[in-house]
């Protein structure tokens, strides 16, 4: 209770201790929000779906992160939350971004099969029928690591009931993942 009165004090009467100190503890706080806002994620899960056949991928985001990015991405204002066109554009955008390699580094193209606003989040859909014979995939996804390179995707692989994730970053090319679990 007194080192508090003591600071108080020292406030008041302009201490050179005191203001120090006060400044010191805001700059920290200052600081600390701004690294933690510019910690930029989004979720990306690769499912072997064998009632399907398909290997369906699902894409989340953050709408906040998405309406900040698409400001840069598309030169101006975005609303992603009701405008039809900044929904297809920035799916499309998605789509550029995420790439699925063969265990013989042959694309495996996937086609789209759509997007959503769902709460919070803007979600991209895409499938393509599960190869035969696969064993690995190669996994590269570098969506909005052009409008923030500490950007980190996480991809996580469904298969069997079991999950494999890996986390990406800008410096990432193609990271192999075997699926034959």
């Amino acid at each position: 209770m007194v080192y508090r009165l003591r600071f108080l004090n020292d406030i008041k009467t302009g201490s050179t201790f005191g203001c120090s100190l006060l400044l010191s503890l805001m700059l920290a706080m200052f600081s600390f929000n701004s690294a933690a806002h510019q910690q930029k994620e989004a979720y990306t899960t690769v499912l072997f779906n064998d009632r399907s056949g398909n290997i369906e991928v699902s894409h989340r985001f953050y709408i906040h992160d998405t309406e900040h990015a698409l400001s840069h991405l598309f030169n101006g204002k975005a609303d992603i939350i009701s405008d039809q066109n900044t929904q297809q554009k920035f799916a499309g955008y998605i789509q550029e971004k995420f790439r699925l390699l063969n265990q013989d580094k042959q694309l495996l193209e996937l086609g789209s099969v759509g997007y959503e606003v769902e709460g919070k989040f803007f979600w991209v859909y895409q499938e393509i029928p599960q190869p035969s014979g696969l064993q690995a995939l190669y996994i590269q996804m570098q969506a909005l690591q052009d409008v923030w390179p500490a950007q980190i995707n996480q991809v996580n692989v469904e298969r069997n009931g079991k999950t494999k994730a890996v986390r990406i970053n800008k410096d990432d090319d193609w990271l192999k993942l075997p699926v034959n679990f």
